[in-house]
C-alpha cells in the first residue's frame, strides 16, 4: 500500500515509539516488583508502577469508569492527529515528527489501558524527597512531540501572521 504524498509517511516512527514502549513495558513488567524502586543513580529510579488515572494520577482514585472514558477520548484525539498528518503535506518535517511522536505516545498508553486496565510507568525521576510522577517511553514521547509542536508553532507561523504585522 502506498501512502499518500501527506505526513502519513511519518506512520513507521509512531511505529516504533509504539513498538519501544510495548517492549520496554513488557520489561519492567517481568524485571521489578511493583512499586519496588530500584535506585540506577541519586536522581534516577525504576520503579514499576501501574496508573489507572491519567497524567499525573489524576482520576487514578474512581471507580473504573476512567479506563474507558480516557480511552475513548484518546482514540478521538489519535484519528483527529492521523486526519491532520493526512491533511499536512511531507516537507512540514518538524510538525509531522511531533505529531507521530504523539501518535505512537497514545496508541502505545492506549493499548496499556484496554488490555490491562491501566497504564505501565517504571521512570521515575527525584531530587531528594521531590518526585516527578512516573512515566514511561510513550510518556516521553507525547512530552516531546508537544515541544516539537510548540517550537513549530513558533518557527513555522502561518504567512497570514506575516502580512498583518506588516501592515
Amino acid at each position: 500500500m502506498r501512502l499518500p504524498n501527506s505526513g502519513l509517511k511519518l506512520l513507521w516512527l509512531s511505529a516504533l515509539v509504539l513498538l519501544l514502549d510495548q517492549l520496554t513495558k513488557a520489561w519492567a513488567s517481568q524485571a521489578f516488583e511493583l512499586y519496588v524502586p530500584h535506585q540506577i543513580t541519586g536522581f534516577f529510579n525504576l520503579t514499576l508502577m501501574h496508573n489507572e488515572g491519567i497524567a499525573f494520577s489524576l482520576l487514578a482514585d474512581q471507580s473504573g469508569w476512567q479506563r474507558y472514558f480516557i480511552s475513548v477520548v484518546a482514540i478521538v484525539i489519535v484519528v483527529w492527529l492521523l486526519y491532520w498528518l493526512w491533511q499536512n503535506k511531507p516537507h512540514m518535517k518538524l510538525q509531522n515528527t511531533a505529531l507521530a511522536l504523539v501518535v505512537g505516545g497514545a496508541l502505545g498508553n492506549i493499548w496499556d489501558r484496554v488490555q490491562l486496565g491501566y497504564v505501565v510507568d517504571f521512570i521515575e525521576l527525584h531530587y531528594h524527597n521531590y518526585y516527578w510522577p512516573a512515566f514511561n517511553v510513550a510518556d516521553a514521547a507525547i512530552t516531546l512531540g508537544a515541544v516539537l509542536l510548540i517550537i513549530d508553532a513558533f518557527k513555522n507561523k502561518p504567512e497570514k501572521d506575516h502580512e498583518n504585522s506588516a501592515g
